[in-house]
C-alpha cells in the first residue's frame, strides 16, 4: 500500500467520497496536478502550485480558474472570462470528487 504525506489547511473540509460533490478539502491538488497544471507547470506530481486557500470560505480554490492571467501570463484581461469557462471543462470542474485517495488524519502528538 502506498502511503503519502500531504499538508493542508487544519479548517480544510474533509475529503467527500469520490463521486460526491466537490467541497474545497484540497486532497487531489495536494497529491496530483490536472492535466491542464501539468501543460503549466510541466510537473505530474502536487501539490499543485495553483492550489489556493481561501480564509474567508475555508476551503481551497484553483487560482487557474480564479486568476488564469495570474498563471497563464501574457493573457489579456478580456480573455479571461473565455480561459476560465475553458479551463473549467479542461478540469471538469464541478463535476464531483474524482480522487480515489484514502485519507487519516493526523494524530496529534
Amino acid at each position: 500500500m502506498h502511503r503519502e504525506v500531504i499538508h493542508l489547511h487544519r479548517a480544510a473540509p474533509a475529503k467527500p467520497a469520490e463521486g460526491g460533490t466537490c467541497n474545497g478539502c484540497g486532497v487531489c491538488c495536494a497529491l496530483e496536478t490536472c492535466p491542464v497544471a501539468r501543460l503549466r507547470f510541466l510537473r505530474i506530481a502536487g501539490p499543485c502550485p495553483a492550489l489556493e486557500w481561501s480564509a474567508a470560505e475555508s476551503r481551497y480554490r484553483c487560482g487557474l480558474l480564479l486568476r488564469p492571467a495570474h498563471y497563464v501570463g501574457a493573457l489579456p484581461r478580456v480573455a479571461e472570462s473565455a480561459a476560465r469557462r475553458l479551463l473549467a471543462r479542461w478540469i471538469s470542474a464541478g463535476s464531483g470528487c474524482d480522487c480515489a485517495a484514502e485519507i487519516s488524519p493526523e494524530r496529534p502528538r
